[in-house]
Formats: structure tokens, sequence, C-alpha cells
């Protein structure tokens, strides 16, 4: 069987996905599975796919807070 290599850019979109997920799950004080399914739920997991390159330019605390924002304004909690 042959294996096949990712891209640069989804091997960068996994690795930064990777990454703030479990950022976003310590800020709001959740285990990463939680913030997973939160971020699904709310539309956080679709806006981070979609936009993901913008976010992982920012400072981690703003992408971080834009998930949040996109969450409320789904129906998230506060």
């Amino acid at each position: 069987m042959e294996t096949q290599k990712l891209n640069k850019e989804t091997s960068d979109k996994i690795g930064f996905i990777s990454y703030i997920i479990p950022k976003f799950a310590d800020e709001y004080k959740m285990g990463t599975q939680d913030a997973y399914f939160y971020l699904k739920k709310h539309g956080g997991l679709e806006f981070l796919m979609t936009h993901w390159w913008a976010l992982h330019a920012d400072n981690p605390f703003f992408a971080v807070r834009r998930l949040y924002d996109v969450c409320y304004e789904n129906g998230g909690e506060r």
C-alpha cells in the first residue's frame, strides 16, 4: 500500500487546529474533548476550518477570543 504525504497547507492546518483547540479548552476551563464538541455545536469548528489561515497569523489569545465570539453569536454560553 502506497503512503500519501500531506501537502504543507493541510499539515499546517492540522497543526494549528491541534494547537488552538487545547488553548481554547484551557482558557475556558474545559477538557479538550468538551471544547471540541462545544466548538462543533456552536459553529466555532466550522469557522476554524474556514478561517484557520487568518487565525493562525494572529496572537493565540485573539484567535481563542474570536472562536468564543463566534460560538456566543451562535447560542454558546457566556
